[in-house]
């Protein structure tokens, strides 16, 4: 098995802590050879993590690609509206890119990738991670057995949990919709993902509602300050509060991501002068807090998607029925119970998978170096290569459109066929 060589493009939580981690985990399998990452203090961490030289590390993308190929694949793992570039100079090098998702904010920045993977020849794999997990593929290969019959209808739930959407989507990165993506896009376009490949057909319509409710000024509890460490007459009550969430919390691993010093003076510090120890009120944030998302496919089948900020957990359940029976089930309990209509329900059991998202980060890498290995030699398209993953993308942005229009249902086949740019990918 050869090893494959990797540039990371980009080093910050899902560069280092899955791409980075699983190289130095199975060193046999891929070695990254170069960063590339604007931070320093997360640059010479991934330097000392891989052992790179100076040479082999850079303060741009830009930096990176300007040079003739140096690996074998490139992991574009940037902020949302920094993949498009990277992502086609990249494959315009020769590389074979893994890129994290969403693809990117724009509809026509989507389409030009995958224009331009077909044209330079090179494999352009998604980061919809839930596919490659034993939860979702045990459910998949129920659904192909006919174990229930004809999909009529899902519904599924993404419960964000109270303390990650205060972490990523209020103080954090993915606050701001123009300066990252839309929530339905950056967070739930792996549920958009999982709808459209379980159900197996485009999507015809969808409408959806939702809004930014909670983390909003006017709902500030009175006593409440600027910072948690400001004073803050109500943080012992609030759930919010970046003390318990950071310093305090026996059941969440948050901190490593607000600052690299890890000592209780460190993570103090970060609170007390880091956006993360801003107030929830208070944050210069817009995204929305709960959305729901309604879709009609082609044979008629139908499906409902509700993201909400406000659960006590993390967790995706899902309710799959079908003409003659019914799947329920929680990924993150690893539980799946068949129906078959007029018999005992049935308990499928579920192969258990080391790494994050339910063994999907580890099972995406096996299966993107895999295909890499195999490159011109292995026919059948990828299981979240771009084209597939297109579908998903055009559901998100009909769906925030949607939003704004105020409910308004969005024709997804017309908005296919008027833009032109997809003639070029058939």
């Amino acid at each position: 098995m050869r090893q494959i060589t990797g540039v990371l493009i980009g080093a910050g939580a899902r560069g280092r802590f899955v791409y980075g981690a699983y190289a130095n985990k199975y060193p046999d399998k891929l070695k990254i050879v170069a960063v590339a990452e604007p931070d320093e203090e997360r640059r010479m961490l991934a330097a000392a993590e891989h052992g790179l030289l100076d040479s082999e590390l850079f303060e741009s993308w830009e930096q990176l690609l300007v040079r003739p190929r140096m690996a074998d694949i490139a992991i574009v793992a940037t902020q949302d509206r920094m993949h498009f570039h990277p992502t086609v100079r990249a494959m315009e090098l020769g590389y074979d890119v893994l890129l994290e998702k969403p693809m990117s904010p724009s509809e026509d920045e989507v389409i030009a990738m995958i224009e331009a993977s077909r044209k330079y020849g090179r494999l352009l794999t998604v980061c919809h991670v839930l596919r490659y997990t034993p939860f979702w593929s045990s459910i998949k290969q129920l659904i192909e057995s006919d174990a229930i019959g004809e999909v009529v209808s899902v519904q599924l739930s993404e419960n964000v949990g109270y303390y990650h959407i205060a972490h990523s989507f209020v103080r954090g990165n993915w606050s701001r919709a123009k300066e990252t993506s839309p929530m339905i896009l950056q967070k739930s376009c792996h549920d958009m993902d999982i709808l459209a490949w379980l159900i197996d057909e485009p999507c015809t319509k969808v409408s959806s509602y939702g809004s930014l409710k909670h983390f909003r000024i006017e709902k500030a509890p009175e006593g409440s300050t600027e910072r948690c460490l400001d004073g803050c007459a109500v943080e012992r009550e609030c759930p919010y509060s970046a003390i318990r969430i950071y310093e305090e919390a026996e059941t969440t691993d948050w901190t490593r991501f607000i600052t690299h010093d890890l000592t209780p003076h460190g993570v103090r510090e970060a609170i007390r002068t880091g956006p993360f120890g801003r107030c929830v009120y208070r944050c210069n944030n817009d995204v929305v807090d709960h959305q729901i998302v309604n879709m009609e496919f082609e044979s008629g089948t139908t499906a409902s998607f509700t993201m909400s900020g406000f659960s006590h957990d993390i967790s995706r359940t899902v309710q799959i029925m079908g003409t003659r029976g019914e799947i329920r089930g929680c990924m993150e309990k690893k539980d799946i119970k068949l129906y078959r209509f007029g018999k005992e329900p049935e308990v499928i059991s579920i192969a258990d998978e080391e790494g994050g998202h339910g063994g999907g980060d580890e099972g995406l890498m096996r299966s993107f170096l895999k295909q890499v290995r195999s490159h011109g030699n292995d026919a059948r398209p990828a299981l979240t290569s771009a084209e597939v993953s297109m579908q998903s993308h055009l559901m998100a942005f009909a769906a925030e459109k949607s939003r704004l229009a105020g409910g308004k249902s969005i024709a997804l086949t017309a908005q296919l066929i008027s833009n032109q740019l997809l003639n070029s990918i058939g």
